[in-house]
């Protein structure tokens, strides 16, 4: 991957989607954008645990439906690509994202 400061993530499609590394309690401005949970792994690399997008990531994720399982998988960071993009492109590379990391969180309804 990347550097301290930004992750290259790629999709199932090959494409290269590049997101800054955060703290998971960071909080964030009101602009849409896509968001992975991860983890660092004892090899030192970031592993996705929910991937997901949003119209405004100044909403605070801990009423995020899925953050008992982000936090049962023990995220730490949280990775984040502002998009002013239309929601379908912002959910073109959620999916993308998906299908090609297949993260423990997206797997629940």
């Amino acid at each position: 991957m990347e550097d301290e400061a930004t992750i290259k993530w790629f999709g199932q499609s090959g494409k290269p989607y590049t997101y800054w590394l955060y703290p998971i309690d960071t909080n964030f401005g009101s602009t849409p954008g896509n968001y992975i949970f991860v983890k660092k792994d004892e090899s030192g690399e970031y592993k996705a645990i929910c991937i997901g997008e949003t119209d405004d990531l100044s909403q605070r994720f801990d009423d995020h439906k899925k953050m008992p399982c982000i936090k049962n998988n023990g995220a730490t960071h949280i990775c984040v690509h502002q998009s002013v993009d239309a929601l379908r492109i912002r959910c073109s590379e959620e999916s993308d994202l998906i299908a090609n990391y297949a993260p423990p969180c997206n797997k629940i309804r």
